[in-house]
């Protein structure tokens, strides 16, 4: 919340002109009034309205300004006159006002070509391009008159020293943490311009097929479609590129040519998503990169961790080959890095990124739980022998049947577990979970839920285990405890109560807990003295992931604990960034793009509230043909079929392309 001059922010009005600045009104909103550091905003204007921070600023010239952005950021497409035509004009007429040659004419002119926009434009950028415009000639119609009637310059008109940062975003590209240009790669699949639509996700996102099969799609979520009937199938759209690119055998598609090798070179540390991620986009930038993990394969935990059914792992190779054929960039595998190595490593590299991830499973905390017991099978190994047998024959095949198995979770980890222990025959597979099904949902995603009940696991919500018995070591028996939420009697969270005479025993030959994982730190030298998080997790400032110690950067789950592929990617692709500049001159500052992103997540560009109005509602949504389950139960054959062509351009259709500026005056 900050104090603001003015501000017309989503319905939000604020006038503090003529008011003592001790008295002024806060924003109910989280406004950019801090752009960075130490400096200040002016302005900030966008799709939602106006908000000026201090006085003296100059509105008219910051207008003209916005209406400049919408030439360069619109990504008009081009299909409407109004959109096309409409924004030269109000570029035009607030730039002839501002520069001392405008006439009341033009303010009429303006609030016409303005009305038109909104009522006619056929995206979202040109519906609300004209909003803030429309504030500054109502509630500063005296400058502007000032300026039409002595014919003479808005103050900053000739002002070089007033920068104007803009950015184009949209509510799904908010909510995605790697902010992939989604309407763009949705448009290319509507136009059948699949080679484009994957070129517009390799921009910020290199790891395409994966991400277009196991994402737990925070875009969908804040999908403005959702406010007017249901969510676009986002991450199924995305794997339509990649998928193409795949099996048309095209050359590898690149957002930018890579830059020459400029003699800098930095270790990575992990070669999962993270890790790749990194390489990629430093490799982009010229900077060579060697890249280090102890598996015998690539891919970190996607490869080993996750199963072939849900993430085929030629189709997660071919985002790996992507990023090994840039020039510069070597993989070293079955190398576990040690203590002694990184510290060699800071002598011999000009920076390292350590994205080594979580592979160490937590305990259940449940009393008798011992990790030598026989049937006791943390997760993570679990998965590992799994993937290692399945996908490349480097291990023992897991054989449950006539077995049955427990597992506690709640994520994508559990649930990769007790589809798994379906597929190598279990007789009965039960997973205990502490909250409700609408949670595991949200931590997962519904297509998966709701593909493991159709499998046949059992899941048993508001649970936990409270004791573990053995017979000789052997594991056989779980006493488990039943809760409700009770609500609190003065307003606050419901809480978790445990059910008196509601415990219940499961008889089982394997218990796999799979409630979180730790990160491995044993490898980093102590004498750094790296400075962690709580959670036992790597700390960096969040922005630039940098740790406490210059040079030595940290992406990923080993910076913010188990989390998804695109969490992993999106801090990987800020860390790459920061880096690329680091090892030329030390600058660790984030370029305008990153910070307009940050404070754009802060403020939320999804209005759950909104109504959206304008767009035909009721298309639905379209759902892609899954493998029949009897078949699929007892292999390891993908899953989902994706999108039929006509699939593809029917749900793209749905897009709305809500392309949204933001500008801050600094």
């Amino acid at each position: 919340m900050s104090k603001v001059l003015f501000s017309t922010w989503q319905g939000e009005f604020i006038d503090n002109r003529n008011v003592a600045k001790d008295d002024w009104q806060e924003s109910s909103f989280k406004l950019p009034a801090t752009y960075e550091g130490d400096t200040s905003s002016k302005i900030f204007i966008g799709w939602n309205g106006l908000v000026v921070f201090e006085e003296g600023v100059d509105v008219i010239k910051a207008g003209a300004e916005y209406a400049a952005q919408y030439q360069v950021y619109s990504e008009a497409c081009g299909r409407c006159a109004p959109g096309r035509w409409g924004g030269r004009i109000l570029y035009d007429l607030f730039d002839k006002i501002a520069r001392g040659e405008g006439t009341d004419g033009d303010v009429a002119h303006l609030k016409e070509i303005s009305d038109t926009m909104m009522k006619t434009s056929k995206c979202e950028i040109g519906r609300t391009v004209p909003i803030p415009l429309l504030n500054i000639l109502e509630y500063f119609s005296d400058e502007i008159n000032d300026l039409i009637v002595n014919q003479k310059k808005s103050p900053d008109y000739d002002n070089k020293e007033v920068n104007y940062i803009a950015k184009v975003t949209a509510p799904c590209m908010d909510a995605c943490p790697d902010h992939v240009d989604i309407p763009a790669y949705i448009e290319g699949v509507r136009d059948l311009q699949f080679g484009e639509s994957l070129r517009a996700t390799k921009q910020t996102m290199p790891l395409a097929h994966t991400c277009g099969r196991v994402c737990p799609h925070p875009c969908e979520d804040e999908c403005r479609r959702a406010n007017l009937d249901e969510p676009i199938s986002i991450m199924e759209l995305k794997r339509v590129g990649a998928d193409y690119e795949t099996d048309h055998d095209l050359e590898f598609l690149y957002p930018t040519e890579q830059k020459p090798l400029n003699g800098k070179k930095v270790a990575i540390v992990g070669a999962g998503p993270a890790g790749l991620t990194g390489a990629y986009y430093l490799a982009l930038e010229g900077v060579a990169c060697d890249v280090y993990d102890e598996l015998p394969v690539l891919g970190g935990e996607v490869a080993v961790g996750v199963p072939e059914y849900r993430m085929p792992y030629d189709k997660y190779y071919k985002d790996i080959e992507a990023i090994g054929a840039l020039e510069g960039v070597e993989y070293i595998l079955n190398t576990k890095v040690t203590a002694e190595m990184l510290q060699e490593f800071e002598k011999t590299y000009d920076a390292i990124l350590l994205a080594s991830g979580t592979r160490i499973s937590k305990k259940v905390r449940a009393e008798n739980e011992r990790p030598d017991m026989e049937g006791y099978w943390p997760a993570i190994p679990f998965l590992d022998q799994i993937n290692l047998s399945v996908k490349w024959n480097l291990a023992e095949e897991v054989d449950l049947t006539g077995k049955t198995v427990v597992c506690v979770g709640g994520g994508f980890t559990s649930m990769d577990v007790v589809r798994c222990s379906i597929r190598a025959g279990a007789e009965r597979v039960v997973m205990l979970y502490r909250r409700d099904e609408k949670t595991i949902i949200r931590n997962t995603s519904y297509e998966e839920y709701h593909e493991a009940v159709e499998e046949g696991v059992e899941f048993v919500f508001h649970s936990a285990i409270e004791e573990i018995f053995d017979e000789e070591n052997v594991l056989n028996k779980l006493k488990v405890n039943r809760f409700e939420l009770v609500p609190d009697p003065n307003g606050g969270r419901a809480q978790l109560v445990k059910i008196e005479g509601g415990d219940f025993e499961i008889d089982c030959d394997y218990l796999i807990p799979a409630v979180s994982q730790d990160a491995d730190l044993g490898y980093i030298p102590e004498e750094w003295a790296l400075e962690q998080t709580s959670w036992r997790t790597l700390l960096t400032d969040g922005k630039t992931y940098m740790t406490s110690r210059r040079g030595i950067f940290a992406a990923g789950d080993c910076e913010y604990g188990p989390m998804t592929i695109v969490n992993a990617v999106g801090q990987a692709k800020r860390a790459a960034s920061v880096m690329s500049r680091y090892v030329h001159n030390g600058d660790t500052s984030l370029l305008d793009e990153e910070i307009m992103e940050d404070h754009l997540r802060r403020l939320k560009v999804y209005d759950k509230k909104e109504k959206v109005t304008g767009w035909v509602p009721g298309l639905p949504r379209e759902v892609s043909e899954k493998l029949d389950v009897d078949y699929r139960k007892d292999k390891q054959d993908e899953v989902n079929f994706g999108f039929t062509q006509e699939q593809a351009v029917n749900e793209a259709s749905r897009c709305m392309r809500c392309y949204y500026i933001a500008m801050v005056a600094v």
